[in-house]
């Protein structure tokens, strides 16, 4: 009984995906692109945000799992999911998805009433994905990345910041760009089974989907250039004022403009790596992938360095 009872609550814990909290820290993306970081009072209110939606989101893993249980044991890989393998019994899944709501709530709750409609939002997306929308092809894939493009913009409500349409570009590309790559490594697995494990699957074929993969790869990189040229903060140091000087040619008022090349590295990465069905989950590529792992630390080195290391105002 006891062995039960600790294989129950690792179930518990497992379903609630923690490795899949990493793509809620897009939260803070206001904080920092504003130059709030270090702001305390609003770290302090986007953490609660990020914590509120750690609990939403998982409750709505919960949710996917329930309805999706008999499909992920034909699965290669999510018939070891807590609830397809029978370690953890849907009705103790229930009650843990409601309580994981209700803190998302309880957090929430102290932060703009805005913030909470988000959060019941995402919730009925996401349930509303996992009834039956999931199911049609283009529809899915945008969801998808909608969620990606909530938790960007609920950071920026929570400290009432401002974002430029340059960088929502962004975002919605960036956001399309892992959708389709989710999908797009997932059609691999079409090959692995007999079974298919996903219905929208069966809409789609390897050449849209690369098409897919490829368009808005190249809308992320190209609009995050963009916002680099038309939002980088200026330059105030006196090296980059002497360069200027030398020449306009050397002129450095777009210092973001640097990281533009890593953010090409990066999607070419990621676009190599789907293409080869090395990954169907975006999160895990960007904890194991050594490369991505190191664009991604250099990419945020080099926002911190400009927006904080004094080398711009």
């Amino acid at each position: 009984m006891a062995n039960l009872s600790a294989k129950t609550m690792k179930a518990s814990f497992l379903i609630l995906r923690p490795l899949h909290w990493i793509k809620n820290l897009s939260i803070f993306a206001a904080l920092v692109f504003t130059g709030n970081l270090f702001h305390a009072q609003l770290f302090d209110e986007i953490l609660l945000a990020f914590i509120s939606f750690c609990f939403v989101t998982s409750a709505t893993y919960i949710i996917n799992d329930i309805f999706d249980a008999k499909l992920d044991r034909l699965h290669p890989t999510k018939k070891e999911r807590p609830i397809a393998s029978g370690n953890l019994p849907v009705h103790l899944a229930i009650i843990e998805a409601v309580i994981l709501f209700l803190l998302a709530l309880l957090f929430a709750s102290s932060l703009p009433s805005l913030f909470s409609y988000i959060i019941w939002g995402y919730l009925i997306l996401q349930v509303l994905y996992s009834l039956g929308l999931k199911n049609i092809p283009i529809l899915d894939i945008l969801i998808i990345a909608a969620g990606f493009v909530l938790r960007v913009y609920s950071g920026a409500l929570v400290i009432n910041a401002h974002l430029s349409v340059w960088f929502l570009l962004c975002v919605v590309s960036v956001a399309l760009f892992l959708a389709s790559g989710k999908r797009r490594s997932e059609f691999n697995l079409l090959k692995e089974t007999s079974e298919v494990t996903r219905k929208s699957l069966t809409h789609y074929n390897k050449e849209l989907l690369n098409s897919y993969v490829t368009m808005f790869g190249n809308a992320a990189w190209v609009s995050w250039a963009l916002f680099t040229f038309f939002e980088s903060p200026k330059a105030s140091l006196d090296l980059w004022l002497f360069l200027a000087e030398l020449s306009k040619t050397t002129t450095i008022n777009k210092l973001l403009m640097i990281t533009i090349p890593v953010v090409i590295f990066g999607i070419m990465r990621y676009e190599y790596l789907i293409f080869a069905g090395k990954s169907e989950a975006p999160e895990k590529l960007l904890l194991t992938d050594k490369a991505l792992i190191t664009a991604v630390v250099i990419w945020t080195t080099l926002i911190v360095w400009i927006f904080y290391g004094g080398v711009s105002v």
